[in-house]
């Protein structure tokens, strides 16, 4: 795996504020990027279930 920091398989990441202050961001490793096929600037649909966050391609 080539994040940063690895703790037996699974990738640690930091939750960061965007400029303005009322957005947040992480990074997502790029091999899971590769692996779902997303392009740089493709709509994704983030939602909740319970304490999960589900990240979906958007679809018309």
């Amino acid at each position: 795996m080539t994040s940063k920091k690895c703790i037996t398989g699974v990738s640690v990441r930091k939750l960061s504020k965007v400029a303005g202050g009322k957005s947040y961001s992480m990074t997502i490793p790029s091999d899971i990027v590769r692996a779902f096929g997303w392009k740089e600037h493709q709509k994704l649909v983030v939602s909740r279930v319970g304490r999960h966050i589900v990240i979906k391609d958007w679809r018309k």
